[in-house]
């Protein structure tokens, strides 16, 4: 079928979605959210069969939903209906939620129901949630009811659906405040995981106004000596997170937003503030026995008289920025050290890694320091750390990617050995998208090598996503493992402890070596990067301002003013309904 996809922007689950679709043959075309006319030309143009809304942020206007069948995609169960659906879920505590398609008509969510899938509900922020259980299950949802659509079928009125669902309103600030005096660490970090991503929880910070994001526990809060600090102070400082009492114990705060401000790490958005407190180190260095605020956690599994090592990096967002990078440098050196055979890159949950830090690019000010300075500083940092990665010729480098991955942060897993793909991560392995930027991570090197000039080409020109399945099959990546992420976990310590232990590993790291020194010879590592960097530098500091826009536009979540071309297929020159 020809499937119109009317979306506020090209997020996550939609790219899930659209690469599922087009998996299963479907000509899916996209049309961002902009105006009623520009929806309805969107129409005009592509005769769709078909049209779903994977993420809106308004109604589907009468003259579409009226003509056409379209299907929502909403992250609600059966009977669920407003805005602020898993917000509410979050913060209420439900044990179980659910996607459910259903057929846009007059009244918001209350269409009947083409499809439905649920999800255990687990500790974790809403975009985290929204990016994991609720795409799958999207997923699941939409394809079963496209396939009814297919066959013919018809949905169910919501009102014969059984479903215990109910109207909820948009959440608003009030109903998020936090109570410092009285609520509990449980409860805060529901109200913060309630609001993560958008819009996050109104409140204060040294006495200024602002956004709280990104919390954390503190399981063991007792160590720290609060001495006397009345809920709602701040205690302390790690890296780029504030430590805050509660009424019980205390809570990480990870990233906030001022007023008229953008969203960066704490200690970076109080600067000054921050300096005076104490800084909280973690006791083992890269290891911790609790739970606590820490982005790079170190830990070993053994196996006989081998060992392997895991590296974990839970960077907020993917976001890498030099002090991040800079810091996992240190942190893959002193893993090196460590008496293992195998290491591997584990990343975060969500993300991999994303690349350079956009945010901590577009506050950069000062003497001899702005956005290119810091675009330039950054870019250097993720090299120094991928080429660490490329020269580590003691042990074999595995990155398992668990979350997603864009950018940078895609060619920064490839400089590893292997890299494993969890099945339902999504890749964005380009930067054009980003201002036209060129890229660098050894991309030159390590990309075409693999897929080919033709494929490298396709990869850094197309803009599209790619699936787990797919980087596997053009040989961009080596292994696409199981999609439920326990699994996946387990599967990534097998195959590890496999290497570790494989009769011929001293042969498999004399060829890594040899490999190595045959392509230094014929071209140094120092030569790719300065031809990357080359362009890079151009992207930072020529006349086109392209990336600064683009980066502008990012940070501040400008709403979209057109949808770009390599989406919408049919605004291409050329498009003709197929006979």
């Amino acid at each position: 079928m020809r499937i119109l996809f009317l979306t506020h922007s090209f997020n996550s689950l939609t790219q899930r979605l659209y690469t599922e679709l087009s998996a299963h043959g479907h000509q899916v075309s996209i049309e961002f959210d902009i105006n009623d006319a520009v929806a309805e030309q969107a129409v005009e143009l592509f005769r769709p069969d078909l049209i779903v809304a994977p993420y809106l942020r308004r109604a589907i206007p009468e003259s579409i939903w009226s003509k056409h069948v379209c299907l929502i995609v909403h992250p609600g169960i059966v009977g669920d209906r407003g805005p602020s659906a898993l917000d509410w879920a979050i913060q209420e505590g439900e044990a179980e939620w659910g996607v459910t398609v259903l057929q846009a008509e007059a009244e918001m969510d209350a269409g009947p129901v083409w499809a439905t899938a649920s999800f255990p509900m687990r500790r974790g922020r809403k975009a985290s949630l929204y990016r994991n259980e609720a795409t799958e299950a999207a997923a699941q949802a939409l394809l079963a009811a496209v396939k009814k659509f297919l066959a013919g079928g018809k949905p169910t009125p919501l009102a014969e659906s059984r479903g215990r669902g109910r109207l909820r309103p948009l959440m608003r600030q009030a109903d998020r405040a936090i109570e410092w005096q009285r609520d509990s660490s449980a409860t805060v970090l529901r109200k913060i995981d309630a609001a993560d991503g958008f819009p996050g929880v109104a409140d204060q910070l040294f006495g200024e106004p602002c956004h709280l994001f990104d919390a954390w526990p503190e399981a063991d809060s007792a160590k720290v000596s609060r001495g006397g600090t009345p809920p709602g102070a701040v205690i302390g400082r790690r890296e780029t997170a504030l430590l805050r009492a509660t009424a019980d114990g205390a809570v990480w705060i990870g990233h906030v937003k001022r007023k008229d401000g953008i969203k960066l790490p704490a200690t970076i958005a109080f600067a000054e503030q921050a300096a005076i407190l104490p800084e909280l180190p973690l006791d083992g260095c890269w290891t911790a026995d609790h739970a606590t605020w820490q982005d790079i956690r170190y830990e070993e599994a053994a196996i006989g008289e081998n060992a392997v090592g895991f590296l974990h990096f839970e960077f907020y967002n993917g976001a890498m920025g030099t002090p991040q990078c800079n810091r996992l440098r240190a942190a893959f050196e002193w893993a090196k050290s460590r008496p293992t055979r195998v290491l591997v890159l584990m990343g975060g949950a969500d993300f991999w890694s994303n690349g350079i830090h956009l945010n901590l690019i577009e506050q950069a000010e000062g003497d001899n320091c702005g956005p290119a300075d810091e675009s330039w500083t950054n870019i250097n940092a993720i090299d120094d750390l991928a080429e660490a990665i490329l020269r580590c010729d003691d042990k074999v480098t595995v990155a398992a990617l668990r979350g997603n991955a864009g950018a940078g942060g895609c060619f920064l897993a490839r400089a590893a050995d292997q890299v494993w793909v969890r099945d339902g991560v999504m890749l964005n392995p380009h930067y054009k998208n980003m201002g036209n930027l060129y890229g660098s991570e050894f991309w030159s090197y390590l990309l075409p090598p693999r897929v080919g000039a033709e494929g490298a080409a396709a990869i850094m020109q197309h803009r599209l996503p790619m699936t787990a399945q797919e980087s596997v099959k053009a040989g961009f990546y080596d292994a696409c493992l199981a999609g439920e992420p326990a699994a996946f976990l387990a599967d990534v310590a097998r195959r590890a402890a496999e290497l570790a232990t494989a009769a011929d590993f001293a042969a498999r790291l004399a060829t890594k070596r040899s490999r190595r020194a045959a392509d230094e010879a014929a071209k140094p590592l120092s030569a790719w990067r300065a031809e990357e960097l080359a362009h890079m530098r151009r992207n930072f500091y020529g006349f086109d301002p392209s990336y600064h826009v683009a980066r502008w536009h990012f940070v501040r979540k400008s709403p979209a003013s057109w949808t770009p071309r390599h989406l919408a297929r049919h605004r291409d020159l050329g498009w003709k309904i197929p006979a």
